[in-house]
């Protein structure tokens, strides 16, 4: 273990990847300790506060952190130790023009926009839920907590800027409740020192994130940090212990389907020596799919396979497990 480094978040004021000086170093081997804000920059406290009237951007990330020696052509490495609510509440909401379910200016409808309404959500952290209240009946109900990060990215190529609410190939507003505690993130390096950043805590999540926001809350976050040298990743990948992800982001959603599916065939075939077709097959019959968010400029979908049907077969030289005994050195 090389160090551990810490970094205070004064105000959210990064809203984009790429176009930005980093605000801090990290290098491989290291543990970076940091807090992120919820997407409304913490402006919305109460359910009478519309995000639309006290917000003037949305989905603010931590960083960039510039990694010593990352070059374009290698992939960075991101163990998600811990991720913690900051807060014992979470906000959410329904935007007039903003989710899978209303008129966009994408999907124009002659029906009239959704109203705007708040939701506040209580966290229990010692038993672990989150609480929905219905806000016009008298229905209530305990979920599972499951802290996760919606958005983690590192600077596109080609000078790119890129909002931090869309999600493509380097990442970004990738919204897959699988990005929790415990897992390895893996994104193609495009730019010198990669300046990755994260944000977008969400206290639970439902897959595909229909009405376009989580119940959104302000998280204490520690990642491990790697640097794979000479090693290109297409699009962001996931592993955990059990599992390996592909992600793909694009419209329509079939095609984030398909960009997701052929990186996990072409990353299964790389790992087991399988041809296309024969990793193909194998992902078609073993494989699970599901949306990450089918509401955001971009849309999102993973492509997932269990690695006991790989036979041993090693992602990434054994990063993830590396990092996941890292990480381990600081509880």
């Amino acid at each position: 273990m090389t160090g551990v480094v810490d970094f205070e978040l004064v105000e959210p004021n990064l809203y984009t990847f790429g176009g930005t000086e980093a605000v801090d170093l990290v290098k491989p081997g290291q543990i970076l300790r940091t807090t992120t804000e919820d997407c409304f920059g913490g402006g919305v406290l109460t359910v009478d506060d519309l995000p639309s009237k006290v917000c003037e951007r949305f989905n603010p990330v931590t960083g960039p952190f510039y990694v010593a020696g990352a070059e374009p052509g290698d992939t960075l490495a991101l163990h998600f130790a811990a991720i913690t609510p900051a807060r014992d509440w979470g906000m959410s909401a329904t935007f007039p023009h903003f989710g899978a379910l209303t008129s966009t200016h994408a999907t124009p409808t002659l029906q009239p926009p959704l109203e705007e309404r708040v939701w506040q959500y209580d966290l229990n952290l010692q038993a672990g839920t989150v609480r929905y209240a219905a806000r016009r009946a008298d229905f209530a109900v305990e979920l599972p907590l499951d802290p996760m990060l919606g958005t983690v990215g590192v600077a596109p190529a080609g000078g790119e800027v890129r909002a931090s609410i869309v999600p493509d190939a380097h990442g970004g507003n990738l919204d897959t409740p699988e990005l929790r505690a415990g897992t390895t993130l893996y994104l193609g390096v495009n730019v010198p020192g990669a300046l990755f950043a994260f944000g977008d805590g969400h206290a639970r999540q439902g897959q595909g994130e229909v009405c376009g926001v989580g119940v959104e809350c302000a998280m204490r976050v520690t990642v491990a940090v790697d640097l794979i040298k000479g090693v290109a990743t297409p699009w962001p990948r996931i592993e955990t212990d059990h599992q390996l992800i592909s992600i793909g982001a694009a419209r329509p959603l079939e095609d984030a389907y398909r960009i997701s599916q052929h990186d996990l065939v072409s990353w299964v075939a790389e790992l087991t020596g399988l041809d296309r077709l024969d990793a193909y097959q194998l992902v078609s019959q073993a494989g699970r799919a599901a949306p990450g968010n089918v509401c955001d400029p971009n849309y999102t979908m993973h492509a997932a396979i269990d690695t006991a049907v790989l036979r041993g077969a090693v992602a990434y030289g054994g990063a993830h497990r590396r990092l996941r005994g890292l990480a381990a050195t600081l509880w």
